[in-house]
């Protein structure tokens, strides 16, 4: 099976299972869930496709054991990334940008965290880049770490199993296994979909912001000190 690559052709799910196999699917959710170099790495649309060639038979592995691996895998890359926010603290939040790293990235995972709280360890799981950082913002927050381990096993299982599941699903059709491109694709824009929103809705807070800030700037003139053309009527009285 040939899959469009979206992106690097080292990135291409189909690439990455032919060439690695299983063990390479397992390292990539670890990495991706919770390895600051994991935020770039295809998670969705890698266990889509592990699904889809578990149902048509090229990968021979049983799905049971697929999903179970998968699983253990994010759920485990969570815990690493929280015990890295643990040790890392406060200081993560002055590390200077790199080619890996972006101090913004860190920034959103903890709006992400902050607004949602604990539940966000299982939200965070079906948004890219937010999913990498969201457990280690976790542990720099030193959240809990009973609740940590209860939502991370949520969010690892409905992400895990729920993706490659749905791929073993879809995969049953021939019309997705012949446009498997487009599915990819698909999911791709999917999964972008909450980033675009948060996008949205930030431009649209700082608009109103800058619209609110602008009209107190005009309200002193209006009622509060006089204009300079007042000041002048008043003084000629």
């Amino acid at each position: 099976m040939n899959t469009l690559a979206l992106g690097p052709s080292w990135l291409d799910p189909d690439y990455l299972i032919n060439t690695f196999g299983l063990p390479g699917v397992l390292l990539i959710v670890f990495a991706e869930s919770g390895l600051l170099i994991g935020f770039f790495l295809p998670g969705d649309s890698l266990l889509f496709t592990t699904g889809l060639l578990v149902t048509t038979g090229q990968l021979k592995t049983p799905l049971w054991l697929v999903c179970l691996l998968v699983a253990l895998a994010a759920i485990i890359g969570d815990q690493v990334g929280y015990l890295f926010g643990r040790k890392v603290g406060p200081s993560l939040f002055n590390r200077p940008d790199s080619r890996l790293f972006k101090q913004e990235n860190v920034e959103k995972a903890h709006e992400f965290f902050e607004k949602y709280g604990p539940k966000s360890l299982i939200l965070a799981r079906f948004v890219p880049v937010v999913r990498t950082f969201t457990p280690i913002i976790a542990g720099v927050s030193r959240m809990n770490y009973r609740s940590f381990i209860v939502f991370n096993i949520i969010g690892g299982v409905l992400w895990g199993v729920g993706v490659t599941l749905l791929g073993s699903a879809l995969g049953k059709i021939d019309f997705v296994h012949e446009n498997i491109e487009a599915m990819l694709i698909l999911i791709v824009l999917i999964s972008v979909v909450p980033i675009a929103i948060e996008f949205l809705r930030a431009r649209s807070k700082s608009k109103k912001e800058a619209a609110s800030g602008g009209g107190e700037a005009h309200g002193p003139s209006a009622g509060g000190s006089p204009s300079p053309g007042q000041r002048g009527r008043h003084a000629k009285r």
